[in-house]
């Protein structure tokens, strides 16, 4: 849960870091980054575009633009359609994919499915397009995510401006002639006065180094980068490891498929149930005739998401009323359980009232009591990592065709010709899923080699953690802009709705710029010291950097800083200090 939160908290914040701290000290393995293998060799497979038809080859638009954009998901779309509305046809967006989509051109697991309401999950700025695009259910798949972008970017006539299958190797500030250099892959160079990163916060897919797993004579996959030709698993033994939010959405699927599904488990989850289902005509009609309201809905919600969180405290409602509350709640579905009450977040022993209603629906749902322990034995608190919603999770692991392996008691050793050993058993396979989620937020930035002034390298910058303003900029990077950097709300929210807010800024910020003739916006040290001291002083009024081993701390990642790096505060919160910034003509930005 993600409200906007101020005053005391009744829990002592050091005492659950020290817990936590030891859950995840049992985690901590000495080999470092050297548990996750270098995708090169055998294993560059896992960079490539896998949709592209292969030769695939494209000759550069131009080399220099006004302004170039990374990234052709969600963001990047939205940048240029916007962009445009200020007179800036001057643009360019690369994308490393043959398409549209961001996250979802390569996400296309089995289940792979939004989080988030489908009339929530859209671009607002545009009544026409509101009116014109209908989704078909509660919570779109993967390929009607990938049909909305695409009608999207007929609509606005995006692919003028986008050159797919061209990856960013790097891109370094020239001070002299005020510009950014962008290199691609295919030792393509642009020059432009302004870069926006839309890159993603979880685009950057970690592969666990696992001894042996060259040696594996099945097949094997990665949930971020699943093959173009459907993977069947009918009639094969299935080994998935992880289970995340991939994981949990994967889980059900391949099962109904597979001859076999053993899933490794290393740290258990809660889960809400998704209720998915097909929206009914009056339910599409509904949205389109009050897509107004739904509008100022999503801008004051904390979290985005097209429904308030409720104001009521745990401590003031009864037992039974506390239970129904929940009950409604789960029958319902979805990511409003976490708006029950205001104060699952903030206070631990309200917290513990959701958990313990959740462990108790797993134990009831879960007819074996071994697999019911271990999925329930779940060592932090509700909401305190992004909590999953799922369709049959759970009530997946009552058939005949499953197993379920705690990693904790008994973890991996090695995967051999036929499969995984762990410490205490071998388990035969012919498909390996890897559900091992990302390397979040800053991966994707990290990972393009970008140099702002002197030199200066983002990994160096970000060495103790990233440093940013407003997750919009940072500091010895002039003319950056990221949208949903760190240090923005972002993955704490409805990310279409952020990511809306973040590119209206910086449209707006850049048509300032031009119109007074400046030349580059800069942050400073001093200001993203302060807003990185806001940041963690809101995220200390929750429970949310307890959670030692979350990617909200960058946990998954071995020798990654440990800093909560998405803002807790709400989007409201957030919109409010960026629009005084703006109303105030930038002046908390050196502007020349």
């Amino acid at each position: 849960m993600t409200a906007a939160v101020s005053g005391k908290v009744n829990f002592d914040p050091e005492q659950l870091r020290e817990k936590y701290r030891e859950e995840r000290d049992k985690r901590i393995r000495a080999d470092g980054n050297d548990q996750y293998i270098e995708v090169t060799g055998d294993f560059s497979h896992y960079i490539d575009d896998p949709y592209v038809e292969p030769g695939f080859e494209r000759d550069a638009i131009q080399t220099q633009v006004g302004v170039l954009i990374i990234g052709g998901g969600f963001g990047g779309m939205l940048a240029a359609a916007r962009l445009r509305d200020t007179g800036i046809h001057d643009l360019l967006i690369v994308e490393k994919g043959g398409d549209f989509g961001g996250t979802w051109y390569w996400n296309r697991y089995p289940g792979a499915r939004c989080d988030t309401e489908s009339h929530a999950y859209s671009y607002y700025f545009s009544d026409e397009l509101l009116k014109e695009w209908t989704w078909s259910e509660r919570y779109p798949g993967h390929a009607e995510i990938r049909r909305y972008m695409n009608f999207v970017a007929d609509k606005f006539d995006l692919k003028k401006d986008i050159l797919f299958n061209h990856k960013v190797t790097s891109a370094q500030y020239n001070e002299d002639k005020v510009c950014w250099k962008i290199t691609t892959n295919n030792k393509i160079n642009f020059r432009s006065k302004f870069l926006i990163t839309a890159v993603g916060c979880l685009s950057n897919a970690n592969i666990p180094k696992i001894k042996g797993l060259e040696n594996f004579k099945g097949k094997y996959y990665h949930t971020g980068n699943w093959p173009k030709n459907d993977v069947s698993f009918v009639g094969k033994k299935v080994g998935q490891i992880g289970t995340g939010s991939t994981g949990i959405q994967a889980v059900p699927v391949i099962a109904e498929e597979a001859k076999h599904l053993t899933v490794f488990q290393r740290t258990a989850n809660y889960s809400v149930p998704a209720r998915n289902k097909p929206l009914t005509e009056n339910f599409k009609i509904h949205v389109k005739e009050r897509f107004k309201y739904y509008r100022e809905l999503l801008k004051k919600t904390p979290n985005g998401h097209p429904f308030e969180i409720s104001d009521r405290l745990v401590a003031n409602v009864q037992e039974q009323e506390m239970q129904e509350i929940y009950e409604k709640a789960w029958e319902k579905g979805g990511l409003q359980f976490r708006g029950s009450f205001s104060d699952l977040v903030t206070n631990e022993e309200a917290n513990k009232t959701a958990s313990d209603f959740i462990k108790n629906k797993i134990n009831e749902t879960v007819s074996n009591k071994k697999f019911a322990a271990i999925l329930s034995d779940i060592d932090h608190p509700y909401a305190g990592k992004r909590p999953p919603i799922d369709t049959n999770y759970f009530e997946t692991y009552n058939r005949d065709n499953i197993n379920l392996v705690d990693l904790r008691s008994n973890p991996i050793t090695h995967i051999d010709e036929k499969g995984i050993q762990t410490e205490k058993e071998h388990f035969d396979l012919d498909i390996i899923v890897f559900a091992t989620g990302y390397d979040a937020m800053t991966g994707p930035l990290l990972n393009m080699n970008i140099i702002g002034k002197n030199n200066f390298k983002l990994q160096e910058a970000w060495k103790e953690g990233p440093k940013t303003f407003l997750g919009l900029q940072v500091p010895g990077f002039p003319n950056m802009f990221t949208i949903t950097g760190p240090g923005s709300p972002s993955v704490l929210t409805n990310m279409p709705i952020a990511i809306e807010q973040h590119v209206e800024w910086i449209r707006d910020c850049i048509d300032f710029m031009n119109k007074k003739e400046y030349s580059t916006i800069e942050t400073d040290a001093k200001s993203a010291e302060e807003w990185g001291n806001e940041v963690n002083n809101v995220a200390n009024k929750t429970l949310l950097p307890t959670v030692k081993h979350s990617w909200y701390m960058g946990a998954n990642i071995p020798g990654k800083p440990q800093v909560f790096m998405p803002y807790a505060g709400g989007l409201p919160r957030y919109r409010d200090v960026c629009e005084n910034i703006k109303n105030n003509n930038y002046k908390e930005f050196s502007l020349n």
